[in-house]
């Protein structure tokens, strides 16, 4: 039997994950397919209870949420915090539950005005990096469906811009005429990286460049890797280059899993970018973390 202190809980749009933390460190895991997008309202919270109802104690658990179960459509709307601003001391939205064994606190987004843009989810993984590297000022790249490029200094989010470019690249390589070109998931590093420079060269002529993969796949027989590497560099290098004024001249890290990370890591190295890389789950626990201790400490 595991009986939690506390539990932390990363709730997304297609998935839901919780930490049965003790001492701050957790003592066992759980996830669920059950995301916001998949539930109507009176369902979220039996879908908590599904993965965290065995590590409950009697009078009451405190369970801190982040993520798209906060948003509009997600159990109750946290409202977003505008940058600048310091994530670590975002306060939690309390949400009343049914079932008196938990006390549901959501942790808010942020916003930015000018240009607009918001973020849910990501600024407990930047919270985490601030929490872990107080002193830390530079640009965070977090890669993704939707990649964020935040300014961190002295503690605040300065400002941060989004990208579709995971999102693209999907509907690219799965729903237009490039899917019969880039099937499978091999991979060509040369190619990527001469189609990030291209891109970042000339990044007038990349509706022209995406196209000119199937052609070489009609008339030259070009290989799934190559065209697939080629495709993601396209739009690497044209996310590279909107994003320079994040990036350039600065010390940057990135928090990312999968292979999505190591991507992002060599094209910024190819323009002579050094990086480093933290996992998303550790920094998404080290804020969820943090926000528990700031929890206590304001009780």
């Amino acid at each position: 039997m595991i009986e939690a202190e506390w539990i932390a809980v990363d709730w997304g749009t297609s998935h839901l994950r919780a930490w049965a933390m003790q001492d701050g460190a957790p003592l066992a895991t759980g996830d669920s397919t059950k995301g916001m997008g998949r539930l109507a309202p009176d369902e979220f919270e039996p879908a908590l209870l599904e993965v965290i109802g065995g590590w409950l104690k009697d009078g009451g658990t405190d369970v801190i949420c982040c993520g798209m179960v906060g948003a509009r459509q997600g159990w109750q709307e946290a409202p977003y915090s505008a940058v600048p601003t310091k994530p670590s001391e975002l306060p939690p939205i309390f949400t009343v539950s049914q079932d008196p064994r938990i006390s549901v606190h959501i942790l808010p987004g942020l916003r930015q005005d000018n240009p607009a843009d918001v973020m849910r989810g990501e600024e407990t993984q930047i919270a985490g990096f601030i929490a872990q590297n107080p002193n830390w000022d530079g640009v965070l790249c977090l890669p993704g469906t939707h990649t964020k490029w935040a300014h961190v200094s002295a503690g605040e989010v300065v400002s941060f811009r989004t990208f579709m470019t995971g999102e693209m690249f999907a509907l690219l390589s799965s729903q237009s005429v490039l899917r019969h070109s880039v099937t499978g998931d091999g991979w060509d590093n040369d190619a990527f990286l001469a189609a990030v420079s291209d891109a970042m060269s000339h990044p007038d002529r990349i509706a022209a460049r995406l196209f000119s993969l199937r052609a070489e796949d009609l008339l030259h027989g070009q290989g799934a890797e190559v065209a697939r590497a080629t495709l993601s560099g396209l739009l690497v290098g044209a996310e590279l280059s909107a994003a320079r004024p994040f990036w350039l001249g600065q010390q940057v890290a990135l928090i990312g899993s999968g292979a999505t990370a190591p991507i992002y890591g060599a094209a910024l190295k190819a323009q002579g970018v050094p990086t480093r890389t933290e996992d998303v789950a550790r920094m998404t626990l080290a804020g969820l973390t943090a926000a528990y201790i700031r929890l206590k400490e304001t009780e």
